[in-house]
């Protein structure tokens, strides 16, 4: 296949965009809000209302779309004297959104942060430096920005009627 500057992006649909796809799963406030309280340990119903804000009602929805998506999976626990309940804990998938929720705390932290700076800190545990995201090609090189970058159609790309 030509390379995208010779291929026109006109001449194939974005039906299956992963983008797309991506945001109509957690594209969404109280999803995202969600996400940051159960990386940062908080895995009960009542913790993460407390530490979202959220609506009993909303964070039901987002906490069982989750599930349902393969995010989050449901534990039992029971505390004494009490009735059986669930926490929620990440899946392979639901920790594979760590990077996306980085860039956008980092982000927020660049353009959206109160004067003083940013309200959290992420380090590395074992030495405490800051962590940053980076982004690289398979080959190791650092790619600072859009202008590095060519989009190339893929293999699942859907291709417009020629002609």
């Amino acid at each position: 296949m030509p390379a995208m500057d010779v291929l026109p992006r006109s001449a194939f649909f974005l039906d299956n965009c992963s983008i797309e796809r991506t945001l109509s799963v957690v594209g969404e406030k109280w999803t995202f809000l969600v996400l940051r309280e159960v990386f940062n340990g908080i895995r009960r119903f009542a913790d993460l209302q407390e530490g979202t804000g959220a609506p009993r009602q909303v964070l039901s929805a987002r906490l069982s779309r989750l599930v349902d998506e393969g995010m989050l999976r449901k534990v039992p626990y029971q505390e004494p004297g009490q009735r059986q309940r669930d926490e929620y804990r990440l899946t392979d998938k639901g920790r594979d959104l760590y990077p996306i929720l980085i860039a956008l705390m980092h982000w927020g932290d660049r353009y959206e942060a109160d004067p003083e700076g940013p309200s959290l800190l992420v380090t590395h545990r074992d030495c405490g430096a800051p962590v940053h995201l980076e982004l690289r090609c398979a080959e190791g090189h650092d790619v600072p920005g859009p202008r590095q970058i060519t989009v190339l159609p893929g293999p699942g790309a859907h291709y417009k009627p020629t002609g």
